[in-house]
């Protein structure tokens, strides 16, 4: 479930509606749809009159509350017409809604994690849709044909207490040279893909990949067997506690318990040497009610607007080129913190990696957690 604790006009006239329509509907003569194109040819301003005939949009989890998806929503209805409604769930569900109502579709649009992405595509449940602003959208943060598209994403940073820790750490290297000073909550690695990132956040920085985490697992063995692993979990009521001294969280999840609980006493890092780097991507239902609406929702959600909308939720904006007001940058992490992060290239290596995760874990790293 996506929660705020965490872990998303003019056109030519009728005719020309029409004939978009139905060149959707085709295949093009080397098997592709004719669908990506057509559809990557609508702009903001093509796509409102298309939207306000179907008069809204159905999303399944873009909740409000997560990467402040409600004033995107709001700005629809406000500047569009266009209703909305969210149902609140996982991505592995939103891939199973899809596919289980095709004969009877109520959803138009959904926010997954990027690994799940191509899992939607390989399902079947998606159609393609680029936007204006696909060029702007690095390679690894898309589907060659605009099944999904990352708008948003996320790194592996230092949540750090600052009444608890006298020097917030920067680097992987302050955490294991904390000689005992403070112990580190990495989070339920059996369960959170936020710990599991974790582990590989560590293992990219010191030479490792998606297919080969034992440099991230042996930092943590390391870490653990120096008594500077936490068994705290890391929650919001554990760091209102004060019971969290440094955590493993997502950026745009450590900026908001920032926020939340005292910006002067909490700081956020990106790990210098390295971290991993992942996102969010929406993905249109192959067979949804109000397509129109999705679409232009997509393409929205890629524009400025859209784009500030979730950086005003702590989530960092895919496009780069986007000038944020100064308030919203204020509070995002310094760009030039990112240097060394690093997508996950393999999707389907890191999906078999984290079937094995838990019991390396334990095995190797929870034995030696004092």
């Amino acid at each position: 479930m996506k929660t705020s604790s965490g872990k998303r006009w003019l056109y030519f006239g009728l005719t020309a509606v029409l004939a978009v329509a139905l060149s959707a509907c085709g295949k093009s003569k080397d098997g592709g749809d004719d669908a990506a194109e057509a559809s990557a040819a609508l702009t903001i301003e093509e796509l409102v009159p298309l939207a306000q005939q179907e008069g809204e949009v159905v999303s399944v989890g873009m909740p409000d509350t997560w990467a402040n998806w409600k004033d995107t929503w709001d700005q629809l209805n406000d500047k569009y017409q266009v209703k909305h409604t969210d149902t609140d769930m996982s991505s592995a569900e939103e891939i199973a809604k899809f596919d289980a109502e095709k004969n009877k579709p109520t959803a138009d649009i959904g926010d997954v994690g990027i690994a799940f992405g191509p899992q939607a595509v390989e399902k079947g449940v998606t159609q393609p849709f680029k936007t204006q602003y696909w060029d702007e959208v690095p390679d690894w943060a898309k589907d060659k044909d605009g099944h999904w598209m990352v708008a948003y994403t996320g790194s592996i940073s230092f949540f750090c207490n600052k009444d608890l820790v006298k020097s917030c750490p920067k680097s992987w290297s302050d955490l294991e040279n904390a000689d005992g000073s403070y112990k580190i909550s990495v989070g339920d690695v059996l369960k959170a893909s936020q710990a599991q990132h974790a582990i590989l956040a560590a293992a990219l920085a010191h030479g490792g990949d998606e297919t080969n985490i034992q440099p991230g697992v042996d930092y943590f063995k390391k870490l653990a067997e120096k008594g500077l692993l936490s068994k705290v979990d890391v929650t919001p009521a554990n760091i209102e506690k004060g019971e969290v001294a440094v955590a493993m969280l997502w950026d745009f999840n450590a900026l908001g318990y920032r926020d939340q609980f005292g910006k002067d006493k909490y700081e956020v890092n990106i790990p210098s040497e390295g971290t991993v780097i992942s996102g969010y991507a929406s993905i249109i239902n192959k067979w949804a009610p109000h397509p129109n609406a999705a679409k232009l929702a997509r393409a929205y959600i890629f524009s400025d607007e859209g784009q500030i909308n979730l950086a005003k939720g702590y989530a960092r904006p895919i496009r780069t080129s986007v000038k944020l007001p100064d308030d919203v940058q204020a509070k995002l992490i310094p760009q030039d913190q990112y240097a060394n992060a690093k997508p996950i290239h393999d999707f389907k290596a890191w999906e078999n990696t984290v079937k094995g995760i838990g019991a390396k874990w334990q095995e190797e790293v929870q034995v030696s957690v004092q």
